[in-house]
């Protein structure tokens, strides 16, 4: 609200004069302070007594008006730009950690690294994404080598894939996603493209691996189902 007494201040009396015999061009609320500059400077218009009540009936309802559009606009304010929506327009879209340890149970840890490294690669963080991808090499390299010393002393288990997606999983959960995500405005990207592609992956992978298998030797085929579980 505009402050009329100290507008008042700098004005003559010729101008404060103005503002009383001139009051309906002006704010109810000017003229009253125009007429208390003049009492204050020792000349109190002679009118002022006829024109106050009324002068402070129309600059109380002004005033409620003002108050009242003030709350209005205040009001009207989220919904014409919503703070979440200038959130949301802020914030990247990435994989979320549920989202990278779903996926890295069924479809093994390397479907959840890849999520982990898409995020890596938006957020431009090269150097945890080069990390990243040497520990999955270095681990990959550990789960071979674990298996050639396992599979001929315990045989195929359905443990080994609960065991070996474990480690990786929790290393994207506890370490790269702290060190790398934590605090960084996100909303979650949409899980149903790498899922497809997952599918994809694996219908392929069974019709490969089944044509490859025609053309091993009979003595091949007959030894790869014995081995493997009913």
């Amino acid at each position: 609200m505009e402050d009329y007494a100290a507008k008042m201040l700098l004005k003559t009396d010729a101008a404060l004069r103005e503002y009383v015999t001139g009051h309906v061009q002006y704010r109810e609320a000017a003229v009253l302070a125009a007429l208390d500059e003049l009492r204050r400077r020792g000349l109190p218009a002679p009118e002022e007594a006829t024109l106050r009540p009324g002068l402070e009936g129309g600059a109380a309802a002004q005033q409620a008006l003002d108050e009242a559009e003030a709350v209005r606009q205040e009001a009207i304010r989220p919904a014409t730009t919503p703070p979440e929506e200038a959130v949301e327009e802020n914030s990247v879209a990435l994989y979320s950690p549920v989202t990278i340890v779903l996926f890295s149970v069924p479809f093994t840890f390397v479907a959840g690294g890849v999520l982990l490294g898409l995020n890596l690669w938006r957020l431009d963080r090269k150097r945890a994404l080069l990390v990243l991808v040497l520990f999955l090499i270095a681990y990959l390299v550990g789960v071979v080598m674990a298996l050639q010393w396992a599979l001929p002393i315990y045989g195929i288990s359905s443990w080994y894939g609960p065991l070996i997606n474990l480690p990786p999983i929790l290393a994207y959960v506890l370490w790269f996603w702290p060190r790398n995500m934590s605090g960084v405005s996100y909303r979650s990207r949409s899980w149903l493209p790498p899922l497809l592609v997952c599918f994809a992956f694996l219908y392929g992978a069974q019709k490969f691996n089944a044509y490859m298998m025609k053309k091993q030797p009979k003595e091949v085929q007959e030894q790869f189902e014995r081995i493997m579980p009913k």
